[in-house]
């Protein structure tokens, strides 16, 4: 779909569990089709709301990086799909090179662009599933909050959700208010 309809209003978890699902099936599809590397990028949005105007905007600008990364790389891609659904937007890449060296690069990326701490790229590679930050020896993503690990703060649901909300929002008004 080339033109995002904009969505504000929150969904329930029973929801955003079925895209997951949805999203896992395509990519298994893509594995089994194309027999290569699949990069499956989401965005990192949490609280009910998936998608707004803002949510939109920074996914069209991990994109355009994506993209762009791809093509000055020279690597042969596949196939490129971008999904705006209700529940967020989603977009995977079928990428002729090895899954270690993409999550490698895509993991730089997270952390350095100034936007990067919202993306959520995943790499699963055709014969040995996801390849993980831990798998390359990385560091794990870290809370935008305090710098603990990120699943750590989640999953104990250490800081209130305005709290990570505001961190989320800070980091888009930086980016867009950049001089």
């Amino acid at each position: 779909m080339d033109n995002p309809e904009t969505f504000t209003r929150a969904f329930s978890l029973n929801s955003l569990l079925q895209a997951r699902e949805k999203r896992a099936a395509r990519q298994d599809k893509w594995l089994t089709r194309y027999h290569q590397p699949v990069i499956s990028l989401t965005l990192v949005t949490p609280g009910p709301v998936k998608t707004s105007a803002r949510y939109e905007n920074i996914m069209g600008v991990a994109l355009r990086v994506c993209d762009q990364w791809i093509s000055q790389n020279h690597w042969p891609l596949t196939a490129r799909q971008v999904n705006w659904l209700a529940t967020g937007p989603e977009a995977l890449w079928c990428v002729d090179h090895p899954a270690a060296e993409l999550k490698k690069q895509l993991a730089e990326i997270e952390q350095t662009h100034p936007l990067g701490r919202l993306w959520d790229f995943d790499v699963i590679c055709p014969l040995s599933g996801v390849t993980d930050r831990k798998s390359l020896n990385h560091p794990a993503r870290r809370c935008l909050v305090c710098d603990l690990p990120a699943i750590r703060c989640a999953r104990s649901r250490r800081h209130p959700p305005q709290v990570v909300l505001d961190c989320v929002e800070r980091i888009i008004n930086d980016w867009f208010t950049r001089g």
